[in-house]
């Protein structure tokens, strides 16, 4: 089979991320003796710089992470609602649906602090060292990729007319930055450079609790909470101030907890729990018949009829208020019955399940998609992932790192891009729109409530052979990236090794898809019943096959679905492997 790039193979540190300079930026940081954590540390701020249209400081960020001899742990980065975020205020402003961008839509941020304590607790490096590669970014340019001037056309007018402090970094001279021009945000750079100055202490870990409270109670802070009091136009067509306030912004603080795991032929997969999508790929695990024909019209209709029954119970009962047993969810019982439903025809209706007996509720938004309402989407709105003709697009970047010492990371940094809130000024950055994810239906396990996590997207995952960390992994979007996710594990694990190791690069290059027949957790969450989409390289017999049981086929571009990074270490050699998404001609792994 085709494949792009080798799977990278050495010794000495393995980084992959959805841009060069970032995973350079990692690189050079484990050149200079830091850690995995310290590399990631600088990538993620790095993206922030050269992928804004895809992530900010203000947004969210789950990780896993795998410490050398250590239990893998997931650090939560996604912020709460703010205390004033009630159903009833929403409902008030005459509201059925949190709007896709605005102050409304965001969360406390959570990405800042949830960075900062992985250094403080886990590197080793101090945050001037891990924060100079942004720093340099920022302040003297970089070449600016494809998507972030295109990105800034579909919102032009919004930047003109409202959005100015957006216009004043992206539409200098009235253009949007062209591809490959040098692009700079000196505000930025500013920012992190005054966060510096303002972060003293006695010590390393000191003065990084510093810096993370000059962001919740500091000028940071400050600049964030009077940006959301103002009133700035959204998707509704109307001006709303938000919620978020500086005592929402003091209180917050990132926090660890443990996965939630699935094991299935020897490998464990750990994922982030019910508050976010992840117990989807463990779901998607346990559906599966005990016998597998890779990459026949069988398996594909297989995992795609799984997916849906798998988001039909992510619609019905995930979320942060969720009391369902997720060791019922993933029981052999429950999975024996749900496989039952999985016939030879696609089905275009949402079955959630009925764990310990229990019955289902939906919001009544998903009750409309699901009876056939039409819905469009606002330019500018949600988290733009993959057209209807399978194009890539993308809104979420995702690093990984494996360091000589067997330290692991896989982490998902996501939303304050560019185009879901006016720039702060002077801060040279946006608010993120997270809480579009909630629902405003009382009662549901996502339904909007102060203090609750709206159930994100974000999925990073970590997979574990009998017990040891292997391999951490993980990929952009949105309601895909546990689609993509589940086929790219079963590509490593059911294809054939190589140079006597995983071939992650060949598992990454394989054709793959996405389902969309589920109502999607991005404003305005339509749903289209039935539908797939696929890339050409999958094969003129599975696209027949597919059509032939009652699928809507989309056929996608060749390169066009997924954009998975991957890292590995084998623990009985010690060698380290690592391999990035070719779809975009962005994503990057190094090492050596």
């Amino acid at each position: 089979m085709f494949q792009t790039r080798p799977t990278l193979q050495g010794t000495f540190g393995m980084v992959s991320s959805t841009h060069w300079l970032a995973s350079a930026a990692a690189m050079a940081v484990l050149e200079d003796d830091g850690n995995a954590y310290d590399a990631a540390v600088a990538a993620a701020f790095v993206l922030h710089v050269v992928e804004p249209h895809l992530n900010g400081p203000a947004g969210e960020v789950p990780m896993i992470i795998a410490p050398a001899g250590a239990a893998p742990k997931v650090l939560c980065g996604q912020g709460p609602a703010p205390a004033g975020a009630t159903i009833e205020h929403y409902t008030s402003l005459g509201l059925a649906l949190v709007p896709g961008t605005g102050p409304l839509a965001a969360a406390v941020p959570g990405a800042f602090d949830a960075w900062l304590l992985l250094l403080r607790d886990h590197g080793t490096k101090s945050l001037d060292e891990v924060l100079k590669y942004a720093i340099g970014y920022a302040e003297n340019g970089h070449p600016a990729v494809e998507r972030i001037g295109a990105t800034v056309e579909t919102v032009r007018e919004l930047f003109e007319t409202e959005w100015t402090s957006s216009a004043e970094i992206y539409l200098r001279d009235g253009k949007s930055p062209a591809p490959g021009a040098l692009l700079k945000n000196t505000a930025l750079a500013a920012t992190w450079r005054r966060l510096l100055a303002e972060a003293t202490g006695p010590s390393r870990e000191a003065r990084i609790d510093a810096a993370r409270k000059v962001w919740r109670e500091g000028f940071i802070a400050e600049a964030i909470a009077a940006h959301a009091a103002q009133a700035t136009m959204d998707t509704s067509g109307e001006r709303h101030a938000g919620t978020l306030t500086g005592q929402d912004l003091a209180s917050f603080e990132a926090s660890y907890e443990d996965p939630a795991t699935y094991t299935r032929n020897g490998w464990t997969i750990a994922k982030p729990g019910l508050w976010s999508q992840g117990p989807a790929f463990l779901q998607q695990l346990a559906l599966l018949p005990g016998e597998l024909d890779y990459a026949t019209p069988d398996y594909y209709h297989t995992l795609i009829e799984g997916t849906k029954l798998v988001m039909a119970d992510r619609e019905a009962w995930y979320g942060d208020s969720a009391d369902v047993s997720l060791e019922t969810l993933l029981s052999a019982g429950y999975n024996d019955s749900r496989r039952a439903l999985i016939g030879e025809h696609a089905s275009r209706e949402l079955r959630p399940g009925r764990p310990d007996g229990r019955e289902p509720r939906l919001s009544k938004h998903a009750e409309r998609v699901i009876a056939g309402d039409t819905i469009a989407t606002p330019a500018g709105a949600g988290e733009p992932t993959v057209a209807k003709n399978g194009a890539t697009r993308g809104d979420t970047c995702h690093v990984d790192v494996v360091d000589r010492w067997g330290n692991m990371i896989a982490a998902t940094p996501s939303g304050g891009w560019l185009h879901s809130n006016p720039a702060i000024p002077g801060l040279g950055f946006p608010l993120g729109t997270r809480l579009q994810m909630a629902w405003l239906d009382p009662g549901l396990p996502n339904s909007l409530a102060p203090g609750k996590r709206p159930r994100t997207t974000l999925s990073p995952s970590l997979a574990l052979r009998d017990g040891v960390p292997v391999m951490a992994f993980g990929t952009p979007g949105g309601d895909q990236q546990d689609q993509w996710s589940t086929h790219f594990f079963l590509a490593v694990t059911l294809r054939e090794k190589v140079r006597n190791g995983l071939d992650l690069q060949g598992a990454i290059d394989a054709p793959n898809w996405h389902t969309e027949s589920f109502p999607g957790s991005f404003y305005p969450r339509a749903m289209t019943p039935g539908a797939v989409s696929v890339e050409s390289r999958i094969g003129d017999d599975v696209i027949a096959a597919l059509k032939a049981r009652g699928h809507d086929v989309t056929v996608g571009e060749p390169w066009s679905e997924g954009r998975l990074c991957a890292v590995a270490r084998d623990p009985e050699t010690g060698v380290l492997s690592a391999a990035a998404n070719p779809r975009g001609m962005q994503g990057y792994a190094a090492g050596r």
